[in-house]
Parts: C-alpha cells; structure tokens; sequence
C-alpha cells in the first residue's frame, strides 16, 4: 500500500508546515527535492524551509486544511486550502491584519518514501487581492479611474 502511505507523508507534510517544523520538513523532503510553481523558478528543499518560515512569520496563526488527497502510484494529489491573518510583511506587502482564505492543488511525487517533486498551483491573485496589493475585479486602482457604474 504505498499510496496510502505517500498519503501519510503529506498529512505529515501539512502538519509540519503549520507547526513551522522545518527538522520534521527535512525528514519527509528527499535531498534533492524540487518545487515547481508557475510563478517561480523551481525550488529546492532549503528554499521551501525558508518559504515556510518567511510565510509563517507574515501569517502567524495559517493553517492549511487538506480538503482531498487522492493517490495512485507514486504520486499523491491534494486540494488544500489555507486560513490565516496578515500580520508580517509578505512579498513587500505590509501587514493588513486581514484575514485570507487561499486555495491551491499540489502534487507531490514520492521515491522511496520522501517527496522528491512536487507540482503546486495556488490562487496567489486571490490572495493578493485580499491583502489589497492588487484590486478585485470591479474595484478601481489606487488613483486610477473609477469602475463604470452601469447607469446612463
């Protein structure tokens, strides 16, 4: 049953990224893990330490929810959803103290079972949206022109 426990090692995973666990990362991450995002160059496990920590610190209290997790081969598949309040700088953003809701699918690909790659995409527009670095659809920019109000 080597999916099942692939399954386990990502509840793991979880467990140590919302306690800020960095050891417990390194134990079920392989040496030569690689993270693939669209937004950025591939990671290693050093660099997604060092993302955890920084995101930990920008939202203290972030929990991640694993909503589905669904495994075949050595391959496992989770949908994920993140809850937390902004209270550190993330990404050049100031802390707002708003509360945000983010949502993303990874899939994590085991050898020998340790996480080796993993393939994440997650809803960073919405995000930043909440944290108000970039305007919701509807709302006008910072000093720009407002939104049409759809009366004549």
């Amino acid at each position: 049953m080597p999916a099942e426990e692939n399954k386990i090692v990502v509840r793991r995973l979880f467990d140590a990224i919302n306690e800020g666990n960095v050891v417990a990362i390194d134990q079920l991450l392989a040496s030569n893990y690689a993270l693939h995002l669209a937004s950025n160059p591939p990671m290693d496990r050093e660099a997604f330490k060092q993302g955890v920590i920084a995101s930990g610190a920008a939202f203290p209290d972030a929990r991640f929810t694993l909503e589905d997790l669904i495994a075949e081969g050595d391959k496992v598949a989770a949908r994920v959803t993140m809850r937390g309040t902004h209270r550190g700088t993330f990404m050049g953003a100031p802390p707002t103290g708003n509360q945000v809701t983010m949502r993303g699918m990874d899939i994590f690909r085991f050898v020998a079972g340790k996480v080796v790659e993993h393939w994440g995409n997650e809803d960073d527009l919405g995000l930043m949206q909440q944290l108000g670095v970039v305007p919701a659809p509807g709302q006008p920019e910072e000093g720009g022109p407002t939104a049409p109000s759809g009366r004549a």
